[in-house]
Formats: C-alpha cells, sequence, structure tokens
C-alpha cells in the first residue's frame, strides 16, 4: 500500500457519492449533537422515525431542562439502550442550557458530554464543521479491513491507523462516502455488492459475493 493507492481509494469513494451528507435529520446543531447520540446501535433510520416527534419537543436544551428522564422515555423507547440515553439526553441538556453548544468546539471538549464518546464527537464536528475526521465504528472497520487500506483487529486499533495513513483531505472526503458505501454498498449482514465493487481485484475479502 502506497500514497497512490490511498488517494485512490478516497477518490473513488468520493466520486461514487459526490454529494454524501448525514443521513440524520435534524434542524439545529442541538438538535445534531442529541442525534449522533441516539444513534448509537440504531440505525439512522430508526432514529429519524423516532425524531420526526421527538424534536418538535426537543428544539432546545431548555426545552426540557424542566422535564423528567421519564418524558424522554417516552418518547426514544423504541431505539436502544432508550434508558441509558434518556438519562444522558437529559444530563447534556442541563450542561447545554448552562454552558452553550459553541463552546464545545474540540474533540476534548465534546466528550466532556454525556454519553459523548469520540465517536459521537467526530460525526458532529465533521458534519458541523467539515473537521478533518473519520468516525471509526464497526463497519469503518469493516471495510477499511476487509480492503487492502488497514490491517487491524480492531475499530480502536483502526482510527488509529487511520489518522496515520490519511490525508487531511483524504479524511474530509470519506467520512461521509465511507459510511454510505458500508451502508449500502459492502454491507455486513446481506451479501455486499462486491460485483460492482470498484475496489474487488484488491479487496481481501474471502467471502466475496462473486
Amino acid at each position: 500500500m502506497n500514497k497512490k493507492d490511498i488517494d485512490y481509494f478516497s477518490k473513488t469513494l468520493y466520486e461514487m457519492y459526490p454529494d454524501a451528507k448525514t443521513e440524520l435529520e435534524y434542524t439545529n446543531d442541538f438538535q445534531l449533537i442529541i442525534a449522533v447520540l441516539m444513534s448509537a446501535q440504531t440505525t439512522d433510520k430508526q432514529v429519524n422515525k423516532v425524531n420526526k416527534i421527538f424534536f418538535k419537543e426537543l428544539t432546545s436544551p431548555e426545552a426540557w431542562v424542566k422535564m423528567w428522564v421519564s418524558e424522554i422515555k417516552k418518547y426514544i423507547n423504541t431505539i436502544s439502550f432508550f434508558n441509558n440515553k434518556a438519562v444522558n439526553i437529559y444530563k447534556t441538556c442541563v450542561i447545554l442550557s448552562e454552558k452553550k453548544l459553541e463552546t464545545f468546539d474540540t474533540l476534548e471538549k465534546l466528550t466532556k458530554l454525556h454519553w459523548v464518546w469520540i465517536k459521537t464527537a467526530k460525526v458532529y464536528l465533521a458534519v458541523t464543521q467539515d473537521a478533518p475526521y473519520l468516525a471509526v465504528d464497526t463497519h469503518v472497520h469493516r471495510v477499511l479491513t476487509r480492503t487492502w487500506i488497514i490491517k487491524s483487529k480492531t475499530p480502536e486499533e483502526t482510527d488509529k491507523k487511520a489518522e496515520k495513513i490519511f490525508t487531511t483531505q483524504n479524511l474530509r472526503d470519506l467520512h461521509h462516502s465511507l459510511i454510505l458505501f458500508w451502508r449500502y454498498h459492502c454491507m455486513a449482514t446481506r451479501k455486499p455488492k462486491c460485483k460492482t465493487c470498484p475496489f474487488l481485484e484488491k479487496c481481501s475479502y474471502k467471502d466475496k459475493n462473486i
């Protein structure tokens, strides 16, 4: 693997999804951070379904500071880990009602919010600031290790290696396009679309669907 290969991988995915953006639905940055928080181990489709109703009430942190956690649970009880997420949504609202979200403008600051881990923070900054971050979860890890790009055993290890091999522009191009690629092309539970994959020849995945 060399720089040319990495640039080819990044450029190809960007060309496949030139207008890629988050599929989470929201109307302001506060709702985005809540939506990303809710999306952990839950599909964006389900989060959007819930938030069509939830976000009519949750328009700002102040909107829920006076409400009990039990009220939040009623809105989000169809998503995974809704009990923990309701608690952390409430705690996040309390913090953001006292300190504006705009002040949480770095990974370090964002991860001080409840339930906001490094992946969540990277997603938020990549969307709101076009920051050069690649949020590595199990899906991104799967694609990068199926191909010839990275060899690692865990998403955490992949995340560290990605930061070293990808340029700033690579990371910007890949953040959204790589998500759409694993979601609609290189799937995990269903048969991946290997026959139309531009990386078929170099892909190291041993169970190719061809």
